[in-house]
């Protein structure tokens, strides 16, 4: 079964062929409105507005069907007017040629929220997964929501909270589709859910790994290793590389979490995230530029030039002190 949303003249729109580079992609925490900023920015990218042709997947929600339905009446909303989604709700669906083909024409593919576990599960090592990455690989835009955003790192992080009962569920991490790199780990509906607690002793427990903690209705758009902030909310970033100090094995007993030396930051809209450096871009380019003013530094020195340019530069010192001695006076 495919839910679709067709451009109203019904041709394809035309596909990006020959870029070599990279697409681009929108990590977006959640909750995100029709008409707010977080979508906008992933149809702005992959030309959603302009008939670029969006596949989804909502295998992550426990209801593909009725996800997919809203999430058309979404994007309806926001604009796209090309928009499939191929109900791909078990494993076997993973293999459909039907719909690796709808993924191959794509210039916009997005994942729905739900369970990143099951999404993971379901899609990984397949077809269809294959296809994404060959997608991504050749220029087409990759956004996620909710679980379809923590699905798109190497490592995805689930439960560490407290179930629907009040009971601890146990700390997941286990392996995502990959196409974000540089070691990310993603957790979403950071500030709503009240998540910094679980990102920290994650982060104190995998010192290496670098946590992005995405709010609703926000998105961090990537391109190669540079991440801009977009919406309504903000990009929290845990670096564990330098803690002297923690006792995350002790917290999943009940004991409060002690950390030292743990570098965060937040990033608000407008701002952009070097995740290589794990640093804000403004404060690497103000370096560069400091550097780069540094290096052109002229000295000049007493043996520098010959007699005639020190004679030349006495007579230049007389006139300054007469001109000077003029003004005095």
């Amino acid at each position: 079964m495919i839910a679709e949303l067709n451009a109203p003249n019904g041709d394809s729109p035309t596909r990006r062929r020959t870029d070599r580079h990279a697409g681009k992609l929108v990590l977006i925490g959640g909750a995100c409105e029709p008409d707010g900023a977080a979508l906008a920015a992933f149809l702005e990218v992959c030309g959603g507005r302009d008939g670029g042709k969006i596949v989804g997947l909502t295998t992550a929600s426990a209801d593909p069907e009725g996800s997919a339905r809203s999430w058309l009446d979404a994007f309806r909303t926001a604009g796209a007017t090309n928009v499939e989604i191929p109900i791909l709700d078990r494993r076997d669906r993973a293999q459909d040629r039907r719909i690796v083909s709808m993924i191959e024409q794509a210039d916009g593919i997005f994942l729905g929220g739900g369970d990143q576990v099951h999404l993971v599960a379901t899609v990984g090592g397949s077809r269809v997964d294959r296809a994404i990455r060959e997608a991504y690989a050749r220029g087409a835009t990759v956004c996620g929501t909710s679980a379809g955003a923590a699905a798109l790192t190497e490592t995805i992080l689930a439960g560490g909270e407290p179930d629907e009962y009040g009971q601890m569920q146990a700390v997941h991490l286990g392996p995502g589709f990959g196409l974000l790199g540089f070691r990310a780990m993603i957790d979403t509906h950071f500030t709503q859910r009240r998540r910094l607690q679980r990102l920290f002793m994650v982060i104190a427990q995998n010192p290496e790994l670098l946590g992005l903690g995405i709010d609703e209705d926000t998105a961090m758009v990537v391109e190669g290793h540079l991440g801009k902030v977009v919406g309504r909310g903000s990009v929290t970033f845990v670096d564990g590389r330098g803690v002297r100090f923690d006792n995350a094995d002790e917290c999943m007993e009940g004991h409060p979490l002690t950390l030292s030396y743990l570098r965060v930051g937040i990033v608000g809209a407008g701002y952009t995230l070097n995740l290589r450096e794990r640093e804000l871009e403004v404060l690497l380019q103000a370096r560069r530029d400091e550097a780069r003013g540094a290096g052109e530094l002229q000295v000049l020195r007493s043996d520098d030039g010959d007699p005639a340019d020190a004679r030349a530069g006495g007579e230049q010192r007389a006139a300054d002190d007469l001109a000077e001695a003029a003004n005095r006076g």
